[in-house]
């Protein structure tokens, strides 16, 4: 099984040209090394949040045309598929591995997790505002965060909930965003601890309900 520890040339993949040719790449360098990460992390993750969680590697099935700018391995509840749920997820693209838990604009009961959301908020937004490198991304293939959590107030943290609802690809975003530079330095250890930091400290949104 290779290792999950991604190199300067599994970055600049993103910059190859055309969907095929991108695809390739993708299919032959990047996958393996997220197929190994999530089938050696998802035991872990799944003592993290006391519930079974599966690895999903993306496949990009849509797409046709467009070459995908990001690919990832996400963790969610279901063995079928994680966009209905919330989920965790390690995406890699040209500048960033970025560490994430989304609720994603496919998520089946966005209303009732924002309603959990708004009411835990008082007490879980200060405790993640002081949790070093935790970001909030307005998107869930942005590469840098739109704010740093330190940087809200518990109150606008609270009402992040609305980007939920506001619109039919509502979604809300955090986790920690890493440069392709430091990340290339990485060892495999490095990138399992960042990993379960991260996934840890957002564990009680995942459980959410």
């Amino acid at each position: 099984m290779p290792s999950p520890a991604f190199v300067a040339s599994d970055f600049k993949l993103f910059e190859v040209k055309g969907f095929k040719p991108r695809m390739d790449e993708i299919r032959a360098r990047v996958r393996p090394k997220l197929d190994a990460f999530g089938g050696r992390l998802a035991p872990t993750i799944s003592r993290s949040v006391a519930a079974e969680v599966f690895p999903h590697v993306a496949k990009h099935a849509r797409r046709t045309v467009n070459p995908p700018d990001d690919t990832w391995v996400a963790f969610g509840p279901d063995a079928r598929g994680y966009k209905k749920h919330c989920h965790f997820k390690v995406a890699v693209s040209r500048g960033y591995v970025r560490f994430l838990f989304e609720v994603g604009p496919e998520h089946a009961e966005k209303r009732r997790w924002a309603t959990a959301w708004r009411k835990n908020a008082p007490k879980l937004a200060p405790v993640l505002r002081r949790v070093k490198h935790l970001a909030w991304f307005k998107n869930e293939h942005d590469e840098e965060p739109a704010a740093p959590l330190a940087d809200l107030t518990p109150e606008t943290l609270a009402e992040l909930a609305d980007e939920l609802t506001r619109t039919r690809d509502g979604q809300l975003i955090m986790g920690r965003a890493v440069p392709a530079e430091e990340a290339a330095r990485w060892t495999e250890a490095q990138y399992r601890s960042a990993a379960l930091e991260t996934f840890r400290a957002l564990a009680p949104l995942y459980r959410l309900r």
